[in-house]
């Protein structure tokens, strides 16, 4: 009898990742904050091509939440520090293997330096396709939603939108992430359970999965631990089993 191979399940198209656990991840070892945050970069490596790997197409990280700016000044210019490093070591490194970057969140408040990366690593990456790769930086769910409602209502005012044709179509096109598929599974390392102000709107029936796993600890095998733990639901979208 011909035996018939069970074709592997496709991962899931967009991951999204509340990358937690670098404070916890230090003071366990005795080191300071900034050492953990030092790790978690190493971290977004790894995840980021394990992700291409696995054949993930939209990966987005939450970084930094509007809420960080309320730590201590010298953990936020470490982390603002290594950010700045990031954009200038991984970019290349993230166009040469076909990596789209985008950010995602409040610019305003980043130092000018850094908004001028951004945009330059946005600019740099456009046209690539392999890996849709998306920092949630200086963002807040609640804001963006608060955002688009300022500006679905400034439209309306000026004639240009029709309050009558408002849908959930309209104003996903208002969020920041307007051209990109809501994920399908979102992360949380650091066994903490819950979304901490993270794609409130985008999320509404993704797979939430937390994991025990401090972030500087994060590897390919957690990535797949969670894609197969995403694989044993059924995603029923609101409708009763067997429809």
């Amino acid at each position: 009898m011909e035996t018939i191979l069970k074709q592997p399940s496709p991962p899931p198209t967009h991951v999204a990742i509340i990358m937690d656990g670098n404070g916890r991840w230090a003071a366990r070892r005795g080191l300071p904050r900034t050492v953990g945050h030092q790790r978690g970069i190493e971290a977004v490596r790894r995840t980021v091509e394990a992700a291409g790997e696995l054949g993930v197409g939209y990966l987005t990280l939450y970084s930094f939440s509007t809420e960080n700016w309320n730590r201590p000044q010298a953990e936020i210019g470490e982390l603002m520090r290594l950010l700045r490093v990031y954009l200038r070591s991984e970019v290349a490194e993230l166009h040469r293997n076909n990596v789209r970057l985008r950010v995602i969140g409040d610019r305003a408040r980043l130092a000018p330096d850094i908004a001028e990366m951004v945009a330059h690593a946005e600019e740099t990456t456009r046209s690539n396709d392999a890996l849709h790769l998306t920092i949630a930086l200086s963002y807040g769910g609640r804001q963006e939603i608060a955002d688009a409602a300022r500006r679905i209502a400034m439209d309306a005012k000026r004639g240009v939108l029709d309050p009558e044709t408002l849908d959930e179509a309209t104003v996903g096109s208002y969020l920041f992430t307007n051209d990109l598929p809501d994920p399908d599974l979102v992360i949380r390392t650091s066994g903490e359970k819950r979304i901490s102000n993270f794609l409130l709107w985008q999320s509404a029936y993704a797979e939430l999965v937390f994991v025990d796993t401090l972030w500087p600890d994060f590897t390919r095998s957690d990535l797949e631990m969670a894609i197969g733990e995403y694989h044993r639901r059924e995603r029923r979208y609101g409708a009763s089993v067997g429809s």
